[in-house]
């Protein structure tokens, strides 16, 4: 994995150098405002760093598309010989830098900046290191002794096996943390697999738990929220039952109508769940909102009519139990008639599960909803769970953007865009 910061005097600049050096699938991981010190502080201007990321495969396929080619013929004529011998004075003359290599993780500066956003956990490692050492104290001495008696093996070569040997303890105890938090095993082994190849012999915990920590972001992704463009937007909100959509949508359209000043209606095809409008209704006559109930697609199509000088247009879908094809029947023929009508509005969807849900169950509801195209994922209840491994799992089986998180059911607080740093955090035993 590549991680490099660039400076520049507006975040949209620093940005630009970055998917410029890196590439457009470089990652931003950090984004702060750097304070000019010194007495002529008041005659320089502040300036923006960014932190980028990129994975080290994508880097590697960068740098060979960009490599010039050798000509060993002009070689031979310049002077410069492959041989051992020589290796010396080319060295001298110009330094060699393995870009690759050199680029992996910054131990000494980066490691230091993950170390404040992980709180407590370097020391919890640390501490979990120490009794394990402390138990099979003995056992390491044995097979150390038993190892630097064979003829075999080198005291060099025994270095590099105890720090073999102490990547993997590190390793182990972090994949364990995040099994702990429900990460599935599947993506567990993946992430410390993709590490675990990458990492110097002589890694630290420092090294490795950044590492891990800056995978788990990059794997999270860049969450997606809504924007409004020229066309007044239409957001689908679907999902099973019972995991909070109306209140969640009420949360989104307290902070579009409070904050931003936008105007939103609501529509409601949920005339299945009991009081499931008079619910809506509550929420929409205290923000000053409109709302219509559609009891049919065709329906639908009057109530957008009715909405078309609103800029956002949240529809709260009935709950439909992954298991019933007459519902979800219902529920395409809702989103074709909105979909039919592109040229008028512009239609976002987002499928909403709780992260109590066991994983399992998760999949199945998500392999019902997956022939709907381009939904992002909405987690609600993390009030409810310490275990939050779900978000992850799902980002990874789905492949869809991550959006927003719920924790409680006060409107419109309780709501945000998912912070994928603090997920990463959390999910391997960090504090919140």
């Amino acid at each position: 994995m590549i991680v490099k910061k660039f400076q520049a005097d507006t975040e949209t600049e620093a940005i630009l150098k970055a998917k410029e050096e890196l590439g457009n699938g470089a990652v931003v991981l950090n984004v702060k405002t750097l304070k000019q010190r010194g007495i002529f502080r008041l005659f320089k201007k502040d300036v923006v760093e960014v932190t980028a990321a990129l994975e080290e495969k994508d880097f590697i396929n960068g740098i060979n598309n960009k490599k010039p080619t050798f000509d060993n013929k002009k070689a031979a004529n310049s002077g410069f010989n492959t041989g051992i011998g020589n290796m010396k004075s080319i060295t001298e003359s110009k330094p060699v830098i393995n870009l690759v290599a050199d680029e992996k993780i910054d131990v000494n500066g980066n490691a230091a900046n993950i170390e404040k956003k992980l709180d407590s956990l370097h020391s919890l490692l640390e501490n979990q290191i120490t009794s394990s050492s402390a138990v099979h104290k003995k056992q390491d001495t044995y097979v150390q002794n038993t190892n630097l008696n064979d003829k075999d093996v080198t005291p060099g070569k025994q270095i590099v096996k105890e720090r073999e040997n102490a990547n993997y303890k590190f390793l182990q105890l972090i994949y364990k943390k995040m099994i702990g938090n429900e990460v599935d095993t599947k993506y567990a082994d993946e992430i410390i697999s993709d590490i675990e190849a990458s990492l110097k012999k002589e890694s630290n915990i420092d090294s490795i738990l950044a590492a891990v920590y800056q995978k788990i972001i990059l794997k999270l992704g860049t969450p997606k929220t809504i924007s409004l463009g020229d066309k007044p937007k239409v957001i689908l909100f679907i999902g099973p039952t019972g995991v909070g959509k109306t209140t969640t949508i009420a949360k989104i359209a307290s902070h579009f109508k409070l904050e931003k000043e936008t105007k939103v209606a609501f529509i409601t095809s949920d005339t299945y769940r009991i009081a499931a409008v008079d619910q809506l209704n509550t929420y929409a006559s205290i923000i000053d909102c409109p709302v219509n109930v559609a009891y049919s697609a065709d329906e639908i199509g009057e109530c957008l009519d009715e909405f078309k000088d609103y800029e956002l247009i949240l529809v709260d879908t009935a709950g439909r139990s992954h298991k019933s094809e007459e519902q979800m029947e219902e529920l395409d023929n809702l989103i074709e008639m909105i979909a039919s009508r592109a040229d008028e509005f512009d239609l976002e969807i987002y499928l909403t599960l709780s992260v109590t849900t066991k994983y399992k169950d998760l999949v199945n509801i998500a392999d019902k909803y997956r022939h709907i195209e381009n939904w992002a994922l909405i987690f609600t209840k993390l009030d409810e769970t310490c275990y939050l491994g779900n978000m992850l799992n799902m980002k990874l089986y789905t492949g869809a953007p991550l959006s927003y998180t719920t924790s409680g059911q006060n409107v419109p607080n309780d709501i945000e865009v998912i912070n994928e740093q603090r997920l990463a955090k959390l999910l391997l035993g960090g504090n919140s």
